[in-house]
């Protein structure tokens, strides 16, 4: 990934925290018949340290859980909030002209070598994680075991598991550092305007750090 210094971002816990807010990531691999990539949610776990691991699953008649070159990293893509930035929203518009349209953006690149599972067991105590994880928000959470069993083994049947152990972790935060104060504060109103309150506020959080 392209990465000036003034977009790089290598925080840990903000690398997790957009990896936990928007988990499904685009997952890249190099097979016999050249790059494959499919969109899954991944859990990240922190364990073990420093980088931890990603887990996800596959459906077992999808060919990359077996087309893949375990000596070869792969790359899960997390993409975060994102948006259109107009050279309207810019005070230096007025000033000088000298401005032009970009596009913002927050991404985390991981990247790790692929394990394959299929044991029963350890996958439902994956897919309890997961479902614990994404139905934490509701009033009464569902979990695996509100189906009938016999329906989950059947499904249990039908995926992979899959495990990334993260051997490099990119963020890039572009928004708008590149942009003096005034212009800063001229793209956060404009997406305030839009309701696109994540790049917004990821724009404002540049003059509060």
């Amino acid at each position: 990934m392209y990465l000036p210094p003034h977009f790089k971002e290598e925080r840990p816990e903000v690398l997790r925290a957009l990896m936990a807010g928007f988990p499904l990531a685009a997952l890249v691999t190099l097979g016999a018949d050249g790059l494959t990539a499919n969109h899954i949610p991944l859990l990240y776990d922190p364990e073990p340290s420093p980088r931890g691991t990603l887990r996800g699953h596959l459906a077992r008649a999808n060919r990359q859980w077996q087309d893949f070159q375990p000596e070869v990293d792969v790359l899960a893509i997390f993409q975060g909030p994102q948006a259109y930035i107009s050279p309207n929203w810019y005070p230096t518009k007025q000033e000088h002209g000298r401005v032009v349209p970009t596009w913002n953006y927050a991404t985390v690149h991981a990247y790790g070598r692929l394990t394959v599972f299929s044991d029963a067991q350890r996958l439902r105590r994956f897919l309890d994680a997961l479902t614990a994880t994404h139905e934490a928000a509701q009033a009464k959470p569902w979990a695996p075991a509100d189906a009938p069993p016999d329906y989950i083994d059947a499904l249990l049947g039908a995926i992979v598991g899959i495990e990334i152990a993260v051997t490099r972790l990119e963020g890039k935060w572009k928004v708008s550092q590149n942009q003096v104060l005034q212009n800063r504060d001229g793209a956060a109103e404009g997406l305030e305007s839009l309701g696109k309150h994540d790049m917004a506020g990821l724009i404002t959080s540049l003059t509060k750090a």
